[in-house]
């Protein structure tokens, strides 16, 4: 006999906390009634505005006829509002669909003759037993509205012709276009030669600013960690100095040393009888100075997490190297090498994806400058993230600046997950305890 679960399922589906009540769970399907009937008190005021603005992104640009709030559309607001009563339409259904499973779940304890739990039994059982599912679901709320939405906003966006001067709301409205944004991004040629020339540019800057700062940093710590070195203490000290001053001061310091005209290293290089370098003002040589800043700054850090793993290599494997007859090369490179890759190869992934989004190094370094020409709003240094940055807050590209950020996105998810996956790090997990 299934009869109580059959009505409870078919009560709560009719509506919220009615299977409750009739599983005799008077105060939780009470709760669950007044939570549907807010619910669709707010869906009437709201989900046929939302459905409309999602769809048109308003009708009424504001003219000299309709200055007061209200009487005009603002496409980027209605596009917002309606995201949110959207998403809280599937936390809705979601909740919906829990209320069915619960009914049927307590209706079916029924059939089978045991008790059902009042309502501070139930209050207790979640505390009990489904605490953290119960709390975990509060910052999953947050995380819904203050996290995801944000990224389907900025998705949305790319798919809108929401830029300056023709579509900036209220005194424009905003449409959808579809893909145009990517095909102008990725074939007009006035965009095209930008983007290629940004990205290509990002993805050498990624890998050098990687490998320098990694095997700079290995080749330290290997150095400090040799037998007969002395004052091991002072060395590690100062060489983490640069890691201990905040980056914003180093940069802009170092903004000044590499001052083609007035910099300390230019001056040096005078009294030596050498003429000074172009460091910030010449495309090659500005990418040159970056890459040794980001050196500077990024070594130190790399020599820290590398001293830490030559600690848990056991000493054993040395000594069984050297009764074989090992060189210190063949033990750097059968032992060494192969255990700090292992420990650190998901940092080292990290570490390339932080340095496509390296904003910090660029733009308090070289601001993207030198200016090229033939860019639409970008410097030679300009990394992807920092064009993104002048594509929206210098030039009001709202919908350009988007698209590139989706494509970073691809570019770094699609990289990290594939290298992620391949490391033996992943695949062997179980081999360092």
């Amino acid at each position: 006999m299934s009869r109580h679960r059959t009505r409870a399922t078919v009560l709560s589906s009719l509506l919220m906390g009615l299977g409750q009540i009739y599983n005799k769970q008077y105060m939780k399907g009470a709760l669950m009634m007044a939570f549907e009937a807010a619910s669709v008190m707010y869906f009437i005021l709201n989900l046929g505005y939302a459905f409309w603005g999602i769809i048109t992104l308003g009708e009424t640009p504001r003219t000299a006829a309709n200055m007061q709030p209200g009487q005009y559309d603002h496409s980027i607001f209605i596009l917002i509002q309606s995201l949110i009563t959207l998403l809280y339409l599937i936390v809705f259904l979601v909740v919906y669909y829990f209320n069915i499973r619960d009914a049927r779940k307590i209706g079916a304890q029924r059939d089978e003759g045991r008790p059902v739990h009042n309502f501070r039994q139930s209050v207790r059982y979640v505390l009990d037993y489904k605490f953290a599912q119960a709390f975990l679901s509060i910052p999953a709320m947050g995380i819904l509205f203050f996290t995801i939405m944000p990224i389907i906003f900025m998705v949305m966006i790319a798919f809108t012709n929401y830029s300056a001067p023709n579509h900036i709301p209220p005194g424009k409205l905003v449409d959808w276009v579809g893909f145009e944004t990517f095909k102008n991004l990725l074939a007009l040629k006035t965009w095209s030669h930008t983007f290629y020339g940004v990205l290509t540019w990002t993805i050498i800057w990624a890998i050098l600013s990687t490998v320098t700062t990694y095997f700079g940093g290995l080749l330290v710590a290997l150095l400090i960690n040799q037998k007969g070195i002395r004052f091991k203490g002072f060395w590690r000290t100062i060489l983490i100095l640069p890691y201990a001053i905040p980056q914003l001061i180093s940069l802009l310091v170092m903004r000044n040393m590499f001052n083609g005209e007035f910099g300390p290293i230019n001056q040096y290089l005078g009294y030596f009888g050498l003429s000074g370098l172009p460091w910030l003002t010449d495309p090659f040589w500005a990418k040159v100075t970056v890459i040794i800043v980001n050196m500077w700054v990024g070594i130190p850090v790399s020599m820290l997490l590398i001293m830490g793993v030559l600690t848990t290599i056991p000493r054993d494997m040395y000594e069984a190297a050297e009764v074989d007859g090992a060189s210190g090369y063949q033990k750097f490179r059968i032992i060494t090498l192969p255990m700090i890759l292992f420990t650190t190869a998901p940092t080292l992934i990290a570490q390339f994806a932080g340095n496509i989004n390296n904003f910090n190094m660029i733009f308090l370094l070289t601001g993207g400058d030198p200016v090229k020409g033939d860019y639409q709003y970008a410097g030679a240094t300009d990394l992807l993230v920092t064009w993104l940055y002048k594509l929206t807050l210098n030039q009001n590209r709202y919908n350009m600046a988007s698209a590139v950020g989706i494509i970073i996105f691809l570019i770094i998810a699609s990289f990290s997950i594939y290298n992620y996956r391949r490391t033996k790090s992943f695949k062997e997990e179980d081999m360092i305890q």
